[in-house]
């Protein structure tokens, strides 16, 4: 019987190398993809992709050590000059805009009293076609009474858009959004949100303006849960969002698509109020985040999720009452949810 050959260590040491520049080969050649204009991106990409690969290819052909060596350290070299351009790349302010992310908020807060300037309130018809606003507007925080959870879906069931909408005595309603900021002629790619493609924006606007293109504009399907809160957590989580909306543009930040999105915003401002608030796997599930809130009893008590959920689904209401004003539209999507006082309903 002929022994099996012994395993050379300089052979596990090659495959382990190989094993360890592929995927930074994809990584490099999304990396370039995402952030050099075309077509010089995919020219880029393929060159780097050319050069992993060929590293691969030595490392396990069986070539001259010295080839290998050759190849390994040739990668290795234009690594680390990959990674030095990585860590060069700064989010800015200073870009061309889309619209509806053009300007950021400012707030002043004067004890109870807050001022707001850059509200956005558009007139969706589609999603190319609008009529611009941004707003100047006061509240008094002594006057804030409730908050609730919208979660908007727009990519299967597992990732949807967090949004949090506070409400007043008075009725109106302001909705805290983290979305990316947009460059004009861009669209949102959720791969290109790893590869800083986008910077972060914290917009402020009107119910009719940001629930409504999503449930009517954009037929996304969209869900309303009221949370459990004190007046003052709900003060609290008022102001966390401007300090956050002023951090923000006082640096600017990337957008990133798993760490930094607009469900993370969420835990992170609510850990602020509630500190042991746990991690869980639906805070990057972003689909499940009401599931999460449920269960840590922060939505209407006294009703299975699945009611909850039943109830909470708005773009019936929200579709039958999309020629009405920003108050009329307000009181229809909240029609039978549970937790919502009748008061704020149509």
């Amino acid at each position: 019987m002929i022994p099996p050959s012994p395993v050379r260590p300089h052979r596990i040491a090659r495959t382990l190398a190989a094993l360890a520049i592929l995927p930074l080969t994809g990584w490099g050649a999304l990396a370039l993809w995402f952030q050099l204009p075309h077509p010089a991106g995919l020219a880029a990409g393929a060159v780097w992709c050319l050069l992993g690969l060929g590293a691969v290819f030595t490392l396990l052909s069986g070539s001259a050590r010295r080839h290998a060596r050759r190849a390994g350290a040739a990668f290795a070299l234009a690594a680390l000059l990959l990674l030095a351009w990585w860590q060069s790349l700064a989010p800015s302010h200073e870009r061309v805009w889309a619209d509806d992310v053009a300007r950021m908020l400012e707030s002043r807060i004067d004890g109870e009293r807050v001022t707001l300037h850059n509200v956005r309130n558009f007139d969706w018809r589609t999603e190319t076609s609008y009529v611009p606003r941004w707003e100047t507007r006061e509240y008094d925080l002594a006057q804030l009474r409730s908050a609730d959870l919208i979660l908007s879906y727009w990519m299967g069931p597992h990732i949807a858009h967090t949004l949090v909408s506070f409400g007043f005595d008075d009725g109106r309603k302001l909705v805290f959004s983290l979305e990316i900021r947009k460059e004009r002629q861009e669209s949102f790619s959720a791969l290109g949100g790893f590869f800083r493609e986008f910077e972060q924006v914290m917009i402020a606007a009107d119910e009719r303006d940001i629930v409504r293109t999503r449930s009517n504009v954009r037929r996304e399907d969209v869900y309303l849960y009221r949370l459990r809160a004190t007046p003052a957590q709900l003060r609290d989580l008022f102001r966390a969002y401007l300090q956050r909306a002023a951090q923000l543009r006082r640096q600017p930040e990337f957008y990133n698509t798993l760490t930094s999105n607009c469900t993370t915003i969420v835990f992170e401002l609510a850990r602020r109020i509630a500190p042991g608030l746990p991690l869980d796997y639906r805070l990057l599930a972003s689909g499940h985040v009401d599931e999460y809130a449920y269960d840590q009893d922060v939505l209407a008590p006294g009703v299975p999720f699945a009611e909850l959920r039943r109830l909470g689904y708005i773009d019936v209401r929200a579709r039958q009452a999309d020629g009405a004003d920003s108050a009329a539209f307000s009181r229809a999507i909240r029609t039978g949810v549970p937790g919502v006082p009748a008061a704020e309903q149509r």
